[in-house]
Formats: C-alpha cells, structure tokens, sequence
C-alpha cells in the first residue's frame, strides 16, 4: 500500500513594505500630497486658534475656550451619520467633504467681525466637524485601496506624513507668530487654502466601495460585535496617553519640578520626531509578530509601565521626567499602529464605517476628557491612576485576542 504525502501549501510572505508600495497602498500620490497639504494646513491653525480667538477677535479667554470646546462635541455628534455614509460606499468624497468643511470655518474665521462671539463658534463648529470626521473618513479610504499585508503599515505611514506637517506646520507657525495678529489672519488664510488644495487632491482620486465591504478576516455575528465594543471601550483608556506629552508631563515638569518651559517643548518636539521616524518599522516589526489585538495589548503594558516609571522619575529631575516619555512614545506607537486596524478587521460585514465612526467617536470622548482627569488628579496620583485604567483596557484587549485565537483555531 503506498501513502500520498500531505500537499505543502506554500504561504506567500507579505509584501515588503516599500516606499512605493505604501505609497499605492496608502492610495496613491496624489492621495499622499494632499495628506500631507492638509497636515500642514491644520499644523499652521489648530495650534494657534485659541490664541486666534483671544488676539485678533478680542474674545475673553473663558468664551473662546468654551466655543473651541462646543466645536469639538458638534464634531463627534456628526460621527453616526459619516458612519452610515461610508457603509454606503463613500470614500475619497467623505475624506474631500471633511477638508471642505473645514474651508468654510477657516472662511467664517477671516470674515468674523472683531468681538464678535457667534463666527467665532461657527468656525470652530465647522473646523471642529472636519478634524473629527477626517480620520474615520481616511482610514475607511486606506482599507478599501490597501493590500492585505500592507494595510496596516500603509495606515502607519499615513499616520507618520500626518503627524509630520502638523510639526512643520506649528513650527512655521511658531516663527510667524511675531508679526501679531496680522500674521494670524495671514496663517488662517493660508491654512484654508491648504484645506481647499487637499480636498481637489483627495476627490480626484475618486476611491468608492460597495455597500458590503468589510477588512479580510473580519469577525461576523455577535461574537464579532462583542470584541468590537471592548476594544471601543479600551480605546477610550488607551487615548489618554495621546495627552501624556502635551498635558501631563507639562504639568509636572512645570507645577512640581518648577523646571523651564523648554522642557515640555523639548519633550513634545521629541514625541513628534519619534512618532514620524519609528511609526512605520515599528507597526511593520509588530504586525509581523503577533496579531492585531496582542499588538495592541502590549502597547497597554508598555504604556503603563511607563506610567508607573514617571513616579521615580520625578523625583529625580526633568531629564530622568524627559527620557521616560521615550518608553511612553513607543507605547503611542504601537497603540497607534495596532487600534485602528484591529476595528476593521472586527467591523461586521456593510458596518465598516460605522466602525471606524465609533472609533473616532471613543477616540474624541478620550481626548475631550483626558485634560480634566489629567488635571484633576494631584501629581503623585495621576501616573499609577493612568497605568491602572491602562492595564484594565489591555486586559479587556487580550481577552479579544484569545477569543480570535479560539475562532481561528
């Protein structure tokens, strides 16, 4: 009697993730510029709008703050509705609607009269729609283009040009910002063109989907819908350490060590260079090791070690303070690269807008109120505080992973 051999089936490596691949994968040039013309767009005037508002509108600081903050709540409000949009097909035209709008607040913003609070409010309304719809918007765009292997290393690349014209713009803000209000108006007009150029880039594109759609591999049924809202949940956790370099570490360089105000430049400059640089090797490095959810598990412990890493540091200056946020940027990193693919591979068949609309939706609950935990908590509290909801979420993210594990097994 003679015995077949088991066929060997030969399993193709990913594509080696290459500048000109992730460039097609991210959806082509012309998709890349305008990423990068709409980063630097917001870089020049999201910074600085506050300060827009108090300098050349002469708006009490409270009365600005508080209409910067309604905008932000408007802007996640509109979510449901860019989810059911997306389900429906729209991509490149969801991503040119949500740099238009912003057009139209940049337009509200020159022509508002000087003490004048109502444009002020409808500008940040309109500003606040477009900085919440557009990640959602350009995420869903990258999964519909993107091949399998390189769809979360092209949405890292995205992330890396994205968070590089936001630094370049603030910088080149920050030099003109001496020109006083005038050279606010002038920044303002120059970002609403950026906005308007992006937008003709990224429609020319023309990226539809069918109403269907879904990422391979994703997770069907009311298992899938489970996973999906734990991740949700944890992303709202994870979210705070986006704050860590802009609000907390100033917080205690500044109030605790009395350290100068270089330092949290310092740090922030820091954080951006590292995101820019290591986003991409390090999402290409994670992916090819573990799945989605145990990426982004370990990110949750990363971050919270470096949470707890803060107490020591502490006490022991601003540079031990500064080098701490280096750990705590590799955990951003890997949170970054791992969150939002792991939602649209667990969006239900036709929901992947949807999915991507709750995502920001977390996404800015976590950031709107990051500030005030932030603030609120005393010093010494904030960093065990932080590493405690931090290793909840990533347990909760784990107990996905091995839930997908069961699946596929």
């Amino acid at each position: 009697m003679t015995t077949t051999a088991p066929a060997v089936v030969a399993v193709a490596a990913p594509p080696r993730p290459t500048l000109r691949r992730l460039v097609r994968a991210g959806g082509g040039p012309r998709y890349a510029t305008a990423l990068l013309v709409d980063a630097l767009g917001s870089g020049l005037l999201r910074p600085f709008l506050l300060l827009y508002g108090i300098s050349v509108l002469h708006l009490d600081p409270a009365t600005t703050g508080l209409a910067m903050t309604g905008g932000i709540v408007a802007g996640l409000a509109c979510m449901p509705p860019l989810g059911r949009w997306l389900d429906r097909g729209a991509r490149s035209a969801a991503v040119a609607a949500a740099m238009l709008v912003r057009v139209a607040g940049v337009a509200v913003l020159l022509a508002a009269p000087t003490g004048s609070v109502a444009p002020f409010a409808l500008a940040a309304l309109f500003l606040g729609i477009g900085n919440q719809a557009w990640p959602a918007a350009h995420a869903a765009l990258v999964t519909t283009v993107a091949e399998d292997g390189l769809r979360d290393t092209a949405l890292a690349a995205a992330r890396a040009v994205r968070n590089a014209g936001l630094g370049l713009g603030a910088l080149l803000a920050t030099v003109c910002l001496t020109g006083g209000a005038p050279a606010l108006r002038a920044l303002a007009a120059v970002s609403g063109a950026g906005f308007l150029a992006a937008a003709v880039l990224a429609r020319s594109v023309r990226v539809t989907a069918g109403r269907t759609e879904r990422a391979p591999g994703a997770a069907p049924g009311d298992g899938g819908t489970r996973r999906l809202r734990a991740v949700l949940l944890a992303n709202a956790v994870y979210v705070f350490c986006l704050n860590v370099p802009e609000v907390a570490v100033p917080l205690v360089l500044v109030t605790v060590l009395h350290a100068s105000p270089a330092w949290p430049a310092a740090v922030f400059v820091a954080n951006t260079v590292l995101v820019v640089t290591l986003q991409v090797p390090v999402t290409a490095w994670a992916a090819a090791r573990w799945p989605r959810a145990g990426v982004l598990a370990r990110a949750g412990a990363v971050l919270a070690a470096s949470y707890l890493a803060f107490l020591p540091a502490t006490a022991l200056g601003p540079l031990a303070v500064a080098l701490v946020t280096v750990p705590c940027t590799l955990g951003e990193i890997l949170y970054a690269g791992s969150a939002t693919p792991l939602v649209t591979a667990l969006a239900p068949p036709g929901g992947l807008g949807r999915a991507l609309s709750r995502l920001q939706l977390s996404t800015g609950l976590g950031l709107a109120l990051s500030p005030a935990v932030i603030t609120a908590l005393a010093p010494l509290a904030l960093w065990p505080a932080l590493a405690a909801g931090t290793l909840a979420a990533a347990a909760a993210v784990r107990r996905v992973n091995l839930t997908e594990r069961q699946r596929e097994g």
